[in-house]
């Protein structure tokens, strides 16, 4: 069946919107068909090389859907049953896994090395990690879905897929923000705008949000930012004077970029915490002093999907959401069609918005 899908034809290359012929479910496969896929700076990262993806492929890995057909063996969920799309679903017999952390499993990704598609012109496509949720529908193995939690639209169910749960989890689960607190979110895309709203849940005391445009500090501030600085070389001295000279207490850096994790670093107190969840290229060196780290005695810590456990962590986003404490919407600075998503990626590249949302 043809259905039309966002596919990167080459790394480097533009974004082309175009058919593909999707087969049917085979064992252990679900066809789903989308109602909203979010944009993510990973989606970039996997176009520009920064990230190695296996072309032509369809990228877009934050999505919900609707269950079209399932192949034979799938069970959990039938035709008919919203879900969201876990782009990193974890073996359960790895290394990691058998020690809980299975944001780290080493066969996670796996499956973007298959061929799921073809081209109009029959050449072999593969889902960029995993999911492929640039298209009208997708297919995907059974471990990359789950159920979406009552309550919860589809469209605003795509999100929890990776920047809900990696900006929750990056303050709950790695830096594990406590009450009274202190906070500085460092990029308000996405990811820090959620990470700025899990924030306020966790009960911190000062959220300061840092980004390089002045045009986001409104939403910054609607997801929770108590305080808003403008990125620049007096970023951490700023940050140290709202804190009362101390710094504070967690930094989580969602930008991917030395210059505004070394900052990041720079902006906590001493014994203070920096968990970097942004994904930066090979040539963001950063660099420190062996006497300042003991000095400092500060942490700085990579997260991987905000150190998540989907299944785990949805149903407890769910309620958040239910609640009225977290706001998807917040997140969402534009709804857009598939054809708009070469756009979107124009507007990443030039530092704008939070999230584009497509919308089937």
């Amino acid at each position: 069946m043809a259905v039309r899908a966002a596919v990167l034809p080459a790394v480097g290359s533009p974004l082309e919107i175009t058919g593909i012929d999707l087969p049917d479910p085979g064992p252990g496969r679900i066809r789903v068909r989308l109602a909203a896929a979010g944009v993510c700076h990973s989606d970039l990262s996997l176009s520009n090389g920064t990230m190695r993806v296996p072309v032509p492929a369809v990228l877009g890995h934050e999505g919900a859907g609707t269950v079209v057909a399932v192949g034979e063996g799938v069970t959990h969920v039938a035709p008919g049953d919203g879900v969201v799309l876990n782009w990193a679903p974890s073996c359960g017999a790895c290394h990691a896994c058998s020690l809980g952390e299975v944001w780290l499993c080493a066969n996670a990704l796996n499956g973007a090395a298959d061929v799921y598609a073809r081209t109009s012109e029959g050449a072999d496509l593969h889902p960029g990690l995993n999911v492929a949720a640039f298209a009208e529908e997708t297919v995907v193995s059974a471990a990359c879905v789950l159920p979406v939690p009552d309550g919860i639209p589809l469209t605003d169910a795509a999100l929890l897929g990776c920047a809900v749960l990696t900006g929750y989890g990056a303050v709950h689960h790695s830096a594990r923000v406590r009450q009274g607190e202190t906070v500085a979110v460092f990029g308000v895309g996405g990811v820090g705008l959620a990470a700025l709203q899990a924030a306020r849940i966790a009960g911190a005391s000062k959220i300061v949000a840092v980004d390089v445009s002045a045009e986001k500090e409104e939403l910054a501030r609607a997801a929770g930012a108590t305080d808003y600085v403008l990125a620049s070389e007096n970023t951490a001295r700023e940050i140290r004077a709202l804190t009362g000279k101390q710094g504070v207490d967690v930094a989580v850096e969602c930008a991917g970029r030395a210059v505004s994790i070394r900052t990041a670093w720079d902006s906590t107190r001493r014994g203070g915490r920096t968990t970097v969840v942004g994904i930066g290229g090979k040539d963001q060196q950063v660099t420190f002093n062996a006497l300042e780290i003991f000095h400092w005695g500060r942490t700085l810590t990579g997260c991987v999907y905000g150190n998540s456990d989907p299944a785990v962590d949805l149903p407890v986003l769910a309620d958040h959401v239910r609640a009225g404490r977290l706001d998807l919407s917040a997140l969402v600075t534009e709804r857009i069609s598939l054809d708009g998503i070469p756009a979107a990626f124009e507007n990443m590249l030039a530092g704008k918005g939070g999230r584009a949302l497509v919308v089937f």
